[in-house]
């Protein structure tokens, strides 16, 4: 089979691998230009042909050096233009950099959680541990330390998260409760956004969040502020404990966005405890963003550095994985797939049930 990929000069091959080796430039100049106002000043002004660098330096009260040397590396990056008058405009990329919901989520995600951390990369990939974690906190995990990051970066970490994981719920909350389950265990519940959801959306369920103590503690607090402290409680767990138990009375088990945050080990551990908690008639829901069912190249991209976030950051051994690791990993659990939904753009919904022709134990 012939690939219609356009093969490279040896120009442009340099070309691309200056703008790897200067990334971080172009990127920490894109903070600035959106932090200092001026990407905003530059599209407010549009309508007159865009504002000159002096123009732009007298109304955000900057010097003229300090706006030059951002937009000469952001007009050679493709984030903005100027015209024969000297006069600026954002290009596609500028505007979607500036405005796109997604790209400003990433950005800050990037800038405020990962890019201290990301130097000691190389570190992590020969110890299998977080490395660069130490420059958000001491902890072992991430998770450990979510409910003690800094303003900023606990905001732009929950901001990603839930970025990727809204947009779904809605459609997600129509499947769920077509069986009218009335327990339902949220495993990694966060701060309890989805419990919260679900408790909006249907009456009658009781809603189990299962979570680390300190984000238990965040989540219980946010459902008692939304007038559920009835329906919602906590189970304190710590997934990565010798012999981790959640209890026996769950309809349905959900987890979004949560197995990803472990190894392929640690996933069989926890769908394994998952499904002996079940009986015949219990539901496990997996939602996820696997890296094999995307539909444009950059969301897998998007993924598979999001990969690098967990090796450096967040525990040293878990990724954004295919969904065969995940079908595999199920199977050996002592779960079968009952439904296999895409939903939305990014997110595909996995129903299981107990295969109770077979134990979880003869699989491992």
């Amino acid at each position: 089979m012939q690939t219609t990929t356009k093969k490279m000069s040896a120009i442009e091959a340099l070309e691309e691998a200056h703008r790897i080796a200067f990334a971080p430039f172009v990127f920490q100049a894109s903070v600035s230009l959106r932090k200092l106002g001026i990407l905003d000043y530059i599209f407010d002004n549009r309508e007159t042909g865009g504002p000159t660098i002096a123009e732009i330096s007298e109304k955000l009260m900057l010097s003229p050096y300090g706006v030059g040397v951002l937009l000469e590396i952001a007009e050679t990056s493709n984030i903005i233009s100027k015209n024969e008058d000297e006069q600026y405009e954002l290009t596609k990329v500028g505007y979607f950099l500036n405005y796109n919901t997604t790209a400003s989520v990433n950005l800050n995600f990037t800038n405020d959680v990962c890019y201290k951390g990301l130097f000691y990369l190389n570190d992590s990939i020969k110890s299998g541990k977080p490395e660069g974690l130490k420059e958000l906190g001491q902890w072992p995990t991430i998770y450990e330390g979510l409910s003690q990051l800094k303003p900023a970066e606990q905001k732009s970490w929950f901001d990603f998260d839930h970025h990727y994981s809204d947009g779904i719920f809605e459609d997600a909350l129509e499947k769920i409760f077509q069986k009218k389950p009335k327990t339902l265990f949220d495993i990694g519940g966060n701060t309890g956004k989805f419990s919260i959801k679900c408790c909006n959306f249907n009456d009658e369920v009781n809603v189990k969040i299962v979570d680390l103590p300190g984000q238990l503690n965040i989540a219980l607090a946010n459902a008692e502020s939304n007038g559920f402290k009835d329906r919602i409680t906590g189970h304190p767990i710590d997934w990565l404990s010798e012999n981790p138990q959640i209890p026996k009375d769950a309809d349905t088990i959900w987890m979004c966005q949560f197995l990803d945050c472990f190894s392929e080990d640690e996933i069989l551990k926890v769908l394994s405890t998952c499904a002996e908690s079940m009986d015949e008639n219990a539901e496990l829901i997996i939602v996820e963003t696997f890296t094999d069912r995307q539909n444009f190249k950059s969301t897998q991209f998007i993924l598979e550095a999001t990969s690098l976030y967990f090796t450096v950051l967040a525990n040293g051994n878990s990724k954004m994985y295919p969904s065969s690791v995940f079908l595999k990993l199920i199977e050996k659990a002592g779960l079968q797939v009952q439904e296999d939904i895409k939903l939305g753009e990014y997110h595909t919904m996995l129903v299981c049930k107990k295969n109770v022709l077979r134990s979880p134990k003869e699989t491992l």
